[in-house]
């Protein structure tokens, strides 16, 4: 095991610019690289489905950048995160101030990933965001390339109050009865440089008085995406939401570089001082390797539901798997290490997975 002293200079090595961007290349890179391996020969992904959102990580100190954030009542980080729909995977992640809007450099975080992901994986088929998300610059640009895309929108008094529910409660759809109720139609807000599709979503729930209602914008048009449709792929963001929670939970990153410059060293003054390190860049690496274990047991967790045909939460796979107690035997030409024979059964059938993935078309 490296020491804490070889850790810190490690992370201060990768803080580096030119390597910080080689580690969020890496992650597009090594979730592309999985599902080419893992594909039948001469079959591919033709269209993907990509996740953003932001996230919260607590801290508990004054690290570099973190503040404190009203919404959601503690001092954190407010990184925005990126995963792939259809497999789970994480495509990037970039470390944000805790207190910036969720909005705070989505442009060029999202235009970015999509090249990455267009590159390395497949077509973008879309974007899915949160309702912090929608401005127009960022629908501008997903629309002038092409990438269609599905957001929330908040629910503000003037959208309730001019556009959309006098509009809704007289288009004849029975309110009072429970169930849900699509309405749309075209509305630009303030800000927006044109109008774009709106569907009102309102849910009738039994036992509750007033019905609760939202608002998703999309680039789809009626005829590629009804408003039913839309509403189903939206709600399958719960997934992303919660691998993103899985991220935090299991690998539970902890974002604790500060700047300690030494007042005195066996008490007296310094006779010279370096540098002082980069905490937030320090702090993202930390996040960014995170991001990348996350991926490898990802992986591990898909071999495993195939290979036994049951459900695997990230958990499982470290606490049943990865985790487990074993003995070393030296040996004059080799090490062998002893496991138990339940992990030994489980070990054995990822092997076996590891060993059929195709490396044909890897590189």
């Amino acid at each position: 095991m490296a020491s804490q002293p070889t850790l810190s200079r490690l992370t201060a090595m990768l803080a580096r610019e030119e390597n910080r961007k080689v580690l969020h290349e890496a992650l597009v890179w090594q979730t592309g690289r999985r599902l080419r391996a893992q594909q039948p020969k001469g079959q591919k992904l033709k269209q993907v489905t990509v996740d953003v959102d932001g996230l919260p990580v607590e801290v508990h100190g004054h690290q570099e950048g973190s503040a404190y954030n009203g919404h959601y009542g503690v001092r954190m980080y407010h990184p925005i995160v990126a995963s792939l729909a259809e497999t789970g995977d994480l495509l990037d992640v970039r470390l944000r101030e805790g207190n910036v809007h969720s909005a705070n450099g989505a442009l060029e975080f999202i235009d970015e990933l999509l090249g990455r992901v267009e590159k390395e994986v497949c077509e973008v088929a879309a974007v899915r965001f949160d309702a912090g998300f929608p401005e127009e610059k960022l629908l501008a640009k997903l629309e002038e390339r092409g990438t269609p895309y599905v957001a929330r929108v908040r629910n503000t008094s003037v959208l309730q109050r001019e556009a959309a529910l006098p509009r809704f409660m007289n288009s004849g759809v029975p309110l009072g009865e429970p169930g849900t109720h699509l309405y749309e139609w075209e509305y630009q807000a303030q800000g927006w440089s044109r109008a774009r599709r709106v569907v009102l979503v309102v849910l009738e729930r039994k036992d509750e008085l007033f019905p609760h209602a939202f608002w998703l914008v999309t680039s789809w048009r009626k005829e590629q995406m009804p408003a039913q449709a839309l509403l189903e792929h939206y709600r399958q963001r719960g997934t992303a939401e919660g691998h993103f929670a899985e991220l935090m939970d299991v690998l539970a990153p902890a974002l604790s570089s500060a700047r300690r410059p030494k007042s005195k060293y066996r008490g007296q003054p310094p006779v010279q001082r370096s540098v002082s390190i980069d905490a937030f860049a320090n702090n993202e690496v930390r996040l960014l390797l995170n991001a990348l274990a996350y991926n490898l047991v990802h992986a591990a967790r898909v071999l495993m539901e195939q290979a036994t045909g049951e459900g695997w939460g990230l958990r499982r796979v470290r606490e049943r798997v990865l985790k487990v107690a074993a003995r070393v035997l030296l040996h004059a030409r080799r090490v062998v290490l002893v496991i138990g024979r339940e992990s030994a059964s489980l070990w054995q059938k990822l092997w076996t997975k590891l060993g059929s993935l195709s490396t044909a078309h890897i590189t």
